[in-house]
């Protein structure tokens, strides 16, 4: 996928992130790479232990790299200094998965919102809150509560609105309706997709919701082991997916029709997903691939573009 993109707000170029451990070397992000654009929102997913969450902690250099580059606007994140990282994290922020504990508990709505106002010593302006409470459809009288005097779904939209107060422009959501009734995922990611219109937002929106996924990305990435497998447009990846893993993900999404839910063909995956501590030799899917072949289990096949705009990383891609 080339040097840096022209017009690219987000650059991800072989990016990695391995973990020593006493069992070996785990490669939880293996050459990534990337693009987003300013305003859009790329879904990222797969399977537990992927490698998701290091990728997005990464954007935001919550871990520093093993190897590669993200560049933010025309920024190399890995070069800034504290001090610029510090100017720099008020331009990207996080949503993260479970709003019960991602709150501190012995702190008002308004403090907990407020407090990333003191972390840069911006002023603290009561009327800016009660604004960042009304952007989330939250009742700025409440903001003397305490997390534990609200709903789930409440509770998330205070980690929005702590997110949102100092405008950034990119925030990495990881998994932020995982933990959510489902009577309430669809509010949040309603209230998402608001924001992002009205404050020209960019999103890394990280989710195993892959109806989700498709109703607020404008491209997919499949992580698997590590790896993305298959990036595309988001309507063309769930029409016309190329890598067997993917096919199988969206296989497993239930259809409303009962009728057509029995008739459709399951693709049942076998085994279990390889440790990455000790990834198989050759494509890391070809342990649980019913299409694998002596190549596949030799040789890592690279993210190729296959077709305009649809990368996938397979020997043998499920090209019509």
């Amino acid at each position: 996928m080339g040097a840096t993109a022209v017009g690219k707000m987000i650059n991800v170029r072989n990016l990695k992130k391995h973990f020593s451990t006493s069992k070996g070397v785990l490669r939880a992000v293996d050459d990534v790479s990337f693009d987003i654009p300013e305003g859009q929102t790329l879904g990222l997913v797969g399977e537990s232990g992927c490698g998701k969450s290091t990728l997005g902690r990464l954007l935001l250099r919550l871990y520093e790299p093993t190897a590669g580059e993200v560049h933010f606007d025309e920024s190399s994140l890995f070069s800034l200094s504290p001090s610029e990282l510090k100017k720099w994290r008020q331009e990207a922020q996080m949503i993260f998965q479970d709003p019960y504990a991602s709150l501190n508990p012995r702190m008002t709505a308004e403090d907990i919102v407020a407090e990333p106002l003191k972390i840069h010593g911006i002023d603290i302006d009561p009327d800016t809150i009660a604004k960042s409470f009304q952007q989330v459809n939250l009742n700025p009288q409440h903001r003397s509560r305490y997390p534990h005097e609200f709903s789930g779904g409440q509770r998330q939209r205070i980690g929005i609105a702590r997110a949102l107060i100092l405008n950034p422009r990119f925030l990495v959501c990881d998994e932020p309706i995982a933990a959510l009734d489902v009577s309430v995922q669809a509010q949040i990611v309603n209230l998402l997709k608001d924001l992002q219109k009205q404050m020209n937002l960019t999103y890394l929106f990280i989710s195993h919701d892959l109806r989700m996924v498709r109703y607020i990305a404008d491209e997919v990435a499949v992580m698997y082991l590590g790896k993305i497998v298959e990036k595309a447009p988001t309507e063309v990846l769930f029409k016309n997916p190329l890598h067997p893993y993917t096919k199988a993900l969206l296989s497993a999404i239930p259809l409303p029709d009962p009728a057509l839910e029995k008739k459709r063909r399951r693709i049942v995956l076998h085994g279990e997903v390889p440790s990455p501590l000790h990834p198989p030799k050759g494509c890391g899917f070809c342990t649980r691939c019913p299409l694998a072949k002596d190549l596949c289990r030799e040789s890592s096949p690279p993210l190729n573009e296959v077709e305009p705009g649809h990368f996938v990383s397979c020997h043998f891609p499920c090209i019509n």
